[in-house]
Parts: C-alpha cells; sequence; structure tokens
C-alpha cells in the first residue's frame, strides 16, 4: 500500500489543521493506521492510532484532547484533526499502516508515507 500524507502547513498557536493519509493500491480497511511526528535529530514518535474498523483508537498524551484520528474507509483515507495548536506540535508528521492490530510503537508499522510539514508560530 502506497500512503501519501497531505494538509500540512503554518498555522498560529491555537489554530487548527486537518491532515489526509490517503492510500493506494490496497484498502486500508485491511489496516491499523497510525500518526508520527519527527523533529530534526530526535526520534519519531507517536501521535495517534486507530484500529481497521476505526472502533478503537489512541493518543498520545500530549495531544489527548487535542487531537482526533478517523478514518473513511470508503474514501481510502485516514485523518488527523488537529486543534488547539501549540509551537510544541511543529513537527514532520507520517502516517503509517500496519496489517495487525492498532499499535503505538513506530516499530511495528510496516508501511509509511513521505510526511507533511507542520508549524505553528507563537
Amino acid at each position: 500500500v502506497q500512503l501519501q500524507a497531505s494538509g500540512g502547513g503554518l498555522v498560529q498557536a491555537g489554530g487548527s489543521l486537518r491532515l489526509s493519509c490517503a492510500a493506494s493500491g490496497r484498502t486500508i480497511s485491511t489496516y491499523a493506521m497510525g500518526w508520527f511526528r519527527q523533529v530534526p535529530g530526535k526520534e519519531r514518535d507517536f501521535v495517534a492510532a486507530i484500529s481497521k474498523s476505526g472502533s478503537v483508537t489512541y493518543h498520545a498524551d500530549s495531544v489527548k484532547g487535542r487531537f482526533t484520528i478517523s478514518r473513511d474507509n470508503a474514501k481510502n483515507t485516514v485523518y488527523l484533526q488537529m486543534d488547539s495548536l501549540k509551537p510544541e506540535d511543529t513537527a514532520v508528521y507520517y502516517c503509517a499502516a500496519r496489517g495487525g492490530i492498532a499499535a503505538t510503537g513506530r516499530e511495528f508499522y510496516d508501511y509509511w508515507g513521505q510526511g507533511t510539514q507542520v508549524t505553528v508560530s507563537s
């Protein structure tokens, strides 16, 4: 499966963005999906994950209550709604897919998109 992340950009603190991850090659209904983020010089960190059906979600403590992961299997797309953005949310955001259950560790994901830059100004 090929993944294409989009929707990043520059936003002021307190603003919102919605990231999309469009899949091609295979239907994403057979994959659990995740979002991760990375800043230069640091490891890629877990942000959110969602089960194949969308019934189970996980969010990192740092984004809980502000970010929401969702999916539309009919559109073969996963979303990350980001509200109340903070400067510390600035990073490249990556979507990922795995064939098993939803997981929070990046080592469990088999397929990765190219990333989209999110910059939050103070």
